[in-house]
């Protein structure tokens, strides 16, 4: 085990070297030094730029279409100049992106952040409520949306002084303030990318992410930070490369073409810079499915000979247990990875099994990160089954009492990591920066520990937070909810272990006095005021 870790080291030292494709240097950034990848984009503008390059090759297949990156690029500054010249959008201001999984999401990110703007992913299992008031905290006042989120927000579009950009209409009437995709670009479908001045420390993401104390906080992502995030996969990546020789040709044997399966919702830091952002510069095809579907996606492996996989591992879970799997073509799948949660047992297992030629890995990041903290793949995967992996590239990771002391090596405490990738800041929370960010380190409010030989293991995730399929829950927010059931007295939330899902949501509930009520009421008045997957799986009515 030691062996694989040495390896590993010397791998990213010769990566990182003076010369080397991944070159770093300590930088101060905003008071606080850090180490940085020198070679990478200095914004998203000029990783876009580089992608250009690939001009009418394939990046992306979606329901049957088939979208090259000229294709991509192209509906993308559309969308920038009329963002300029159209709405008047500004650098620094504020867009939304509220839509499932669908090119024009792609094409959106694209032409918002090359103009300076801000693009602000909203996270579309959203109800009305939740997707207003991230509109109205971010100061959006243009939204690209699919049909089902308008449709939420429809009556809130006057208040939210918002002007919508539709795609993929599904019927002809809409309300005011709203233009499908083809009327907002109609003149401009041959623009060119509006010329912008982007500094690398300009912010270019908002992402919502839940809290313990409540509402939703806007973790804020600089052009810097997001491209550093892709460099500390890359280098991860050709790292792991080099200590597995053997996977790595059995890959290159089989003759399939890079091809990665998106399975996961782009409004995800996973989904976006793991996938996406990544593919994107690497000039690598995109499979984007609309949403999880298991026998979809086998059909997809077959068509589209995929080879990576990267999804929740409950997801790996269901897909390798299918009936169905031994008897689809799989024979191109090659990377499957786990994040989000923790990978259980059970799923490490699975990948061995059915893809015993296969390339499995994992990792630990966060919204807070840009996905960036631990990684690992491949033999090292298999000799430490519940690590997290190795710390990566510009990542410094620190193990804390609460007090905020560092613990002793191999002690478990509050993981605290610094590094370039790191969200700037929570959208006007005072409180919770004072609270979370100190000198350039974040509380990630993750339990775990670094063994003996240098891996790290999560021993619990952001207290009292429950993980269910690589979904956030916190119990505070389903308690503040069933609290304002008429019949209900007291409520506690917490999670209990599911094999296929990593945590299912348990509530305990007290009625009030002389009160009758059931799970099913429970679960219907969740279901009022929730995210569907924020609805309790587990009631217990008791009477203390």
């Amino acid at each position: 085990m030691p062996q694989l870790k040495s390896a590993y080291d010397e791998a990213m030292a010769q990566l990182s070297g003076p010369g080397a494709p991944f070159e770093t240097t300590r930088e101060t950034i905003a008071g606080i030094e850090y180490t940085v990848c020198t070679q990478a984009q200095p914004d998203l503008r000029a990783l876009y730029t580089a992608a250009a390059e690939f001009g009418d090759k394939e990046f992306l297949i979606y329901e049957g279409e088939r979208w090259t990156f000229a294709r991509m690029l192209q509906q993308a500054a559309s969308f920038g100049h009329q963002l300029l010249h159209k709405s008047g959008v500004q650098k620094g201001d504020r867009v939304a992106i509220a839509m499932r999984n669908y090119p024009e999401w792609m094409t959106a990110f694209i032409g918002i952040t090359s103009i300076g703007a801000v693009a602000v992913p909203l996270n579309s299992w959203g109800q009305a409520k939740e997707l207003a008031f991230a509109i109205n905290d971010a100061g959006a006042r243009v939204v690209f949306c699919d049909q089902q989120r308008l449709d939420l927000i429809a009556d809130k579009l006057e208040e939210l002084d918002l002007q919508v950009v539709l795609a993929r209409p599904e019927r002809e009437q809409q309300p005011a303030n709203t233009e499908t995709v083809d009327q907002y670009v109609a003149g401009a479908e041959s623009a060119a990318m509006p010329e912008v001045d982007i500094d690398t420390q300009d912010l270019a993401m908002m992402l919502y992410t839940s809290g313990t104390t409540g509402a939703p906080k806007g973790a804020v992502s600089t052009h810097h930070a997001i491209c550093q995030a892709i460099a500390n996969f890359e280098c991860s990546a050709m790292a792991s490369a080099m200590i597995n020789p053997e996977a790595i040709g059995h890959m290159l044997e089989s003759g399939f073409e890079p091809t990665q399966m998106l399975a996961v919702p782009l409004f995800h830091v996973s989904g976006c810079h793991a996938v996406f952002l990544s593919a994107f510069k690497a000039g690598r095809k995109v499979v984007m499915m609309h949403k999880w579907d298991v026998d979809k996606a086998l059909q997809l492996i077959a068509a589209e000979r995929i080879t990576i996989l990267s999804a929740a591992p409950s997801m790996l879970m269901q897909l390798l247990e299918s009936p169905h799997y031994d008897q689809a073509d799989t024979s191109s799948l090659f990377g499957l990875g786990g994040g989000g949660s923790a990978t259980p047992p059970r799923a490490s297992r699975l990948m061995q099994e059915k893809v015993p030629k296969g390339y499995p890995g994992t990792g630990w990041g966060l919204t807070e990160t840009n996905a960036i903290g631990t990684s690992f793949t491949g033999k090292p995967f298999q000799n430490k089954p519940g690590s997290a992996g190795y710390v990566q590239l510009t990542v410094e990771i620190s193990v804390r009492d609460e007090a905020g002391k560092e613990v002793p090596p191999g002690a478990t405490g509050e993981l605290w990591i610094k590094s370039p990738s790191l969200v700037k800041e929570y959208w006007n929370r005072p409180d919770a920066n004072a609270k979370d960010f100190s000198e350039g380190w974040f509380n990630s409010g993750d339990i775990g520990y670094f063994d003996e030989d240098g891996y790290l293991f999560l021993s619990d995730r952001a207290k009292d937070m429950v993980i269910r399929g690589g979904e956030n829950i916190y119990p505070a927010e389903i308690e503040g909810v069933l609290f304002d059931h008429p019949q209900v007295e007291d409520v506690a939330a917490f999670g209990i272990p599911d094999e296929k899902l990593g945590e299912q949501l348990a509530v305990a509930v007290v009625p009030k006095a002389g009160a009758t009520i059931s799970e099913d009421d429970i679960r219907s008045y969740a279901g009022e005021h929730l995210d569907r997957f924020k609805v309790t799986h587990y009631v217990c009515i008791r009477d203390e």
